[in-house]
C-alpha cells in the first residue's frame, strides 16, 4: 500500500532562489521537449519517442549548463510526465473523446518536478530535505513517515515550498470485524447524510471568500501584463485560493476520519463531478464542495483503516424509496420523500443515503458468499 506524506520546507533566501531555478529549468525542459515532438510531426509526421530525447537530455547536458545542474533521474521523470501526457491524448482519441492536446506550461502551470528513487538526488532525513544542488533544507516533520520512501516530490503552491514523500507501507490491515455500516449521500443543502438521518453541514469556503476573491482578481485586471505589481496581484489571489483549498482539504479529512472510526463498511455514490459542473447555476457550489477530494480521502483513510469500501451508481437512489423501491419522481427542489405506496416520510438525502447502503450491501453479497464456501 503506497501512502503519501506532506511537509512544509522552509528554505532560506539562497537555497529559495535555487528551488526556483530548478523549477524553472524542469518547466523548460519539459517545454523543449513538447517543442521537438509537436515540430517533428509536423515536418515528417512521425513520432519522438521518450528514449529518444533522454538520449539527447544526457548529451545536451555536456553543453547547457543549466540541465547539468539538474538531477539525471529527476530529469528523466519530467520527461516521462510529457510521455505520459501523450499517452493520454492519444487513449482520448481511440475512445472518441475530446482529444485535448498537450500544452506548453507557463509559469503558473507548472509547479513541482519528482525525484523517482529516494536517495538519487533527494533524501528525506529527520527535519530536513537533502536536495543536489541546494543542500539540506529545513522541514516541518509534524508526523513520522512510515515505511519506506520511494519517491520525493518537491512542489510550489501560491509562494510556499512542500516534499511530498511517497511510501510503502506493506499490505493494509485485516478486515474489521465490527458490524457497523453506513450508507453517504453528499449533496448542497447538506455536506454529506447518512442512512441513519445524520447530516454534516456544507461549510461553503469560496462562497465566504468570494469577496476578496473579486477583490483580487480586479487587481490583477488592472495590472499591466508582464509587470512587477501584476505578479504581485496574482500572488495575492492566488493565496487567497491557496487558502480556500487547504481549508477545505482539512475540513474534507476531519469528515472522512470521524467516520472511518465509526464505521467498518462504508458505501458511498460514485460520482462524475466534470459532468455535474457543466450545470451553470450548480457549478460554483459542486466545485465548493469538492465531492471528489472528499471521496478520494474517504476511500484512502477506509482503506488504511481496514474499512470496507463500496462505490455504487448514484441513478435513481433519489427518487427510488428506500421502503418499498417503488419509484416517486421529484425535482431536485422538493426536499422531503413521500411515499404514496408504502407512505414514508423522509428527508431526501437521508432517503438516498439508505438506497445507496442497500445498493452496497448487494454489491458486495457475491463477495461474502464466495468466502464462505
Amino acid at each position: 500500500m503506497i501512502k503519501a506524506f506532506k511537509y512544509r520546507l522552509y528554505p532560506n533566501a539562497h537555497q529559495a532562489r535555487e528551488l526556483e531555478t530548478m523549477l524553472e529549468t524542469h518547466r523548460r525542459l519539459y517545454n523543449e521537449c513538447l517543442a521537438q515532438r509537436k515540430e517533428r510531426y509536423e515536418i515528417a509526421q512521425k513520432s519522438v519517442k521518450y528514449t529518444q530525447q533522454s538520449a539527447w537530455f544526457k548529451s545536451e547536458r555536456g553543453v547547457n549548463e543549466w540541465y547539468a545542474r539538474l538531477n539525471f533521474s529527476s530529469a528523466q521523470a519530467t520527461m516521462r510526465r510529457l510521455d505520459k501526457a501523450f499517452q493520454a491524448f492519444f487513449r482520448r482519441i481511440k475512445a472518441g473523446e475530446k482529444p485535448g492536446y498537450p500544452r506548453f506550461k507557463a509559469r503558473g502551470r507548472f509547479d513541482s518536478w519528482t525525484y523517482p528513487a529516494h536517495g538519487d538526488g533527494a533524501r528525506l532525513l529527520d527535519g530536513q530535505l537533502r536536495l543536489q544542488h541546494v543542500g539540506l533544507v529545513k522541514v516541518r516533520q509534524h508526523r513520522p513517515v512510515e515505511g519506506a520512501v520511494k519517491t520525493v516530490q518537491v512542489k510550489n503552491e501560491a509562494g510556499k515550498w512542500f516534499v511530498i514523500a511517497s511510501c510503502n507501507i506493506g499490505d493494509g490491515p485485516a478486515p474489521r470485524a465490527e458490524d457497523t455500516s453506513v450508507g453517504l449521500d453528499v449533496g448542497l443543502a447538506y455536506f454529506l447524510s447518512t442512512d441513519q438521518g445524520e447530516h454534516v453541514d456544507n461549510p461553503r469556503y469560496q462562497k465566504e471568500a468570494l469577496r476578496q476573491l473579486r477583490i483580487a482578481g480586479r487587481a490583477v485586471s488592472r495590472k499591466r501584463k508582464g509587470g512587477r505589481n501584476r505578479a504581485k496581484a496574482v500572488a495575492r489571489l492566488r493565496a487567497i485560493h491557496a487558502r480556500v483549498a487547504n481549508k477545505r482539504r482539512d475540513y474534507h479529512h476531519k469528515v472522512a476520519r470521524d467516520l472511518v472510526s465509526r464505521y467498518a463498511f462504508i458505501a458511498a455514490e460514485s460520482l462524475t463531478v466534470s459532468n455535474m459542473v457543466r450545470n451553470r447555476r450548480l457549478s460554483r457550489s459542486i466545485s465548493d464542495a469538492g465531492w471528489r477530494q472528499f471521496l478520494n480521502i474517504l476511500r484512502a483513510k477506509a482503506e488504511s483503516a481496514g474499512s470496507v469500501w463500496v462505490e455504487v451508481p448514484p441513478q435513481g437512489t433519489s427518487q427510488a424509496c428506500s421502503g418499498c423501491d417503488t419509484l416517486v419522481r421529484k425535482s431536485l427542489s422538493v426536499r422531503q420523500h413521500h411515499c404514496p405506496e408504502c407512505g414514508l416520510r423522509l428527508q431526501r438525502d437521508v432517503n438516498a443515503a439508505r438506497n445507496i447502503l442497500a445498493r452496497g450491501q448487494a454489491r458486495m453479497e457475491p463477495v461474502r458468499l464466495n468466502v464462505a464456501q
